[in-house]
């Protein structure tokens, strides 16, 4: 229970204690013999207090004890920047006593400025938050999360991500190293499937007809193990922004370039639209330009033969936005959610004879939010579908960005 909650049941029980002893006094003034026990309703209202202030301080102990058995650590801030609480957890990710905690400056408590930024600007905006690697003999990873308290303190919530951490550095790792060993071997396919392509007309049909398809599944491959090396890098923050000043428009009629074989054989028509003048916005160009080629191939490969795909750039009052409209199959309600996790593929009946790593709208999220923009989906299914995403005008945050 909020320590607030329950200094109001304690103060409730003083004043009723106040009350009772009062109203004994003025009823013994009153020439009441002293041997009178108190009226029956004082001693029912003193008693329900006594209940009251019992049953919350046994929910505050359960409480305490739940966020002890879950090892998260709890830390009360006080609004001069002083400990007044902290929980066991709290004290073993700190490496303290947590006896000792208690009347210590956050400074002085936690030895480490950044700790102390995270309260200082809690206290002031209402949240905040990060993760630390503290300074210990056992250095683990803390994400740490602060909140504003109604009486101008803060609550601190410390929790051990290291373990976490650990297995995510181990699977980039792996990913890395597959990509690597894959990509020499797919790339001698590769050259040995184009130099036989070339030879086709000398052929027999049939065997032009496989050749020309292990070129094909051979560029599949090389294309998953770059997209798998792409996302493995921007997840680890591998891979840093360079920034600069970017004309969406000017970006999106490039990649409509870069895609305009590929829709020519889908017999898919590529329009760009530009709203009004777009400012430049502060970004990687080249990055932006991937997430929009990566959202622009999906739609054109699942288009239907003759149908249009219009990219759309507009500006926003913050921000600049661009949309990618098709007239494909859609996607069902359910899938929404999930289209932009990695090698996600939606319905395989529905996708089967579509190639695809399941990578590309993955990879363009996280770009996007590396810009500090959003990106989203609206479809319906049998209707088309429409993929956007907006990106600050004023440019990413650095600070809090991956790769940065």
């Amino acid at each position: 229970m909020d320590p607030l909650a329950l200094a109001a049941v304690g103060a409730l029980g003083v004043a009723a204690l106040v009350l009772a002893v009062g109203l004994q006094r003025r009823g013994s003034s009153r020439a009441t013999p002293a041997s009178a026990p108190p009226a029956p309703d004082l001693e029912r209202a003193l008693g329900r207090a006594a209940a009251a202030e019992e049953r919350a301080a046994a929910a505050s102990r359960d409480v305490d004890g739940l966020i002890d058995l879950a090892g998260i650590g709890v830390v009360r801030i006080a609004g001069d920047l002083t400990v007044v609480s902290a929980n066991e957890p709290a004290a073993r990710l700190l490496a303290r006593r947590a006896s000792g905690l208690p009347g210590r400056s956050v400074m002085e408590a936690f030895t480490d400025h950044r700790l102390e930024e995270i309260v200082r600007t809690a206290l002031r905006t209402g949240t905040a938050g990060g993760e630390l690697a503290m300074r210990t003999a056992e250095a683990p990873t803390l994400l740490v999360r602060a909140r504003r308290t109604t009486d101008g303190g803060a609550w601190l919530v410390l929790e051990d991500v290291s373990e976490l951490r650990r297995l995510q550095r181990i699977r980039t790792e792996f990913i890395d190293n597959i990509a690597h060993e894959l990509r020499t071997p797919l790339t001698t396919v590769s050259l040995l499937a184009e130099t036989l392509a070339l030879e086709a007309d000398q052929l027999p049909r049939r065997t032009a007809e496989r050749i020309a398809k292990i070129e094909v599944e051979t560029g599949h491959l090389v294309q998953m193990v770059n997209e798998l090396l792409d996302l493995s890098q921007i997840e680890s923050g591998g891979a840093a922004l360079v920034l600069h000043d970017v004309d969406l428009a000017h970006l999106a009629n490039a990649t409509v370039e870069r895609l305009s074989l590929f829709a020519e054989r889908q017999g898919v028509r590529l329009v760009v639209e530009a709203g009004g003048p777009v400012p430049l916005v502060r970004g990687d160009g080249e990055r932006l330009g991937q997430a929009l080629l990566n959202l622009l191939h999906n739609a054109v490969k699942f288009s239907p033969a003759g149908a249009e795909v219009v990219v759309r750039v507009v500006a926003g009052e913050h921000e600049a936005i661009v949309t990618v409209v098709d007239h494909g199959p859609g996607i069902p309600r359910a899938a929404l959610p999930r289209v932009f996790e990695r090698f996600y593929k939606g319905d395989r009946a529905r996708t089967r004879g579509v190639g695809g790593t399941g990578l590309g709208l993955s990879i363009a999220r996280h770009v996007v939010e590396a810009h500090g923009g959003r990106i989203w989906v609206d479809s319906e299914e049998g209707s088309g579908s429409t993929f956007g995403f907006a990106v600050p005008l004023a440019g990413p945050d650095l600070g809090a960005t991956p790769g940065a």
